[in-house]
């Protein structure tokens, strides 16, 4: 299964308790975000990726489109998660490519309720955008 049609399925399947795919567009880039529990993936895909599927592991998945051209970008990224007590948590990010699709995923424990708010930084040569978000993690 590629990472598209798990991406679709995911935006299909999630709960109310996690947000479906959302997008800002950053200076030449369209930046496409998703943060949900790992518990989400089926075993298979969990492996594939080498995602730990546990009900106090959630996953960031992030892409990158040039805006004009829609077309994927590969480039640095880095992050980190922040939560409401304070504590932060610095985010590994591994490069998923597909055929054309470029995705960066990375894995974080958290606890029932456990809201963070995001920052990451994503360049390539000169240019460097900043995307903030931030999402609530419930576990199943």
């Amino acid at each position: 299964m590629n990472v598209r049609i798990l991406i679709m399925l995911l935006s299909l399947c999630l709960s109310v308790s996690v947000a479906a795919e959302q997008k800002k567009q950053l200076g030449n880039w369209d930046v496409h975000y998703i943060a949900f529990p790992a518990t989400v993936l089926t075993p298979e895909i969990a492996q594939q990726y080498q995602l730990q599927r546990s009900k106090y592991n959630g996953i960031i998945n992030i892409s990158v489109l040039n805006s004009t051209s829609q077309h994927a970008q590969k480039v640095g990224i880095t992050g980190t998660a922040k939560d409401l007590q304070g504590r932060q948590t610095s985010l590994t990010f591994s490069e998923v490519t597909e055929g054309d699709a470029v995705y960066y995923l990375a894995q974080l424990p958290f606890r029932h309720e456990q809201r963070f708010n995001f920052i990451i930084t994503i360049f390539s040569g000169n240019e460097s955008q900043q995307l903030k978000f931030e999402q609530t993690f419930y576990v199943d």
